[in-house]
């Protein structure tokens, strides 16, 4: 199995095999991080398509100075907030339902989850996720959010904290 690494450099090379399996390994989870951001379904699978698109058109300016999950969260990230912004200029963005049909039974401990995750703020929900359901170090974290790998973790104090008062 080809490490991510390998494959963006195939990616530059244009080599669409390669482009197929990289859009595999990352494009869920690209759509899970872009719902964190924006709470929509369909906005979340935009986000994924523009952000693969990226990859594939910008693999060649992939520098290699981080890990390639992070350089791929980083352009997903980019495309929620132009989504956002787009919003914010006036350019509607449909609103869409955010309920959830009713789940299987037996998932009571993962709806509490989701429930206190969705009382979150929005910087303390982007942190947990990147870091629990992603694996990232506060260090890939900080360099995706343009911010000190402090406040990472200050928001990552916090909402551990807010999650153990929601679960307990």
């Amino acid at each position: 199995m080809a490490s991510d690494r390998e494959l963006i450099a195939d990616v530059a090379r244009g080599d669409e095999q390669a482009f197929g399996r990289l859009y595999d390994r990352f494009a869920d989870r690209v759509y899970r991080y872009a719902y964190t951001i924006l709470r929509a379904k369909h906005l979340a699978e935009d986000v994924v398509q523009e952000t693969m698109v990226a990859v594939w058109k910008g693999a060649s300016k992939y520098a290699g100075r981080s890990r390639v999950s992070t350089w791929i969260f980083g352009i997903a990230r980019n495309q929620a907030y132009s989504l956002i912004r787009r919003e914010i200029r006036g350019e509607r963005i449909p609103d869409v339902s955010l309920v959830s049909p009713d789940p299987a039974p037996g998932v009571h401990q993962q709806e509490r989850v989701a429930r206190a995750l969705e009382r979150l703020s929005h910087d303390h929900r982007e942190v947990v996720f990147l870091t629990f359901y992603e694996g990232l170090s506060y260090g890939e974290i900080a360099s995706i959010l343009g911010i000190p790998t402090g406040t990472v973790k200050s928001r990552m104090f916090h909402a551990k904290k807010q999650l153990g008062e929601a679960l307990t």
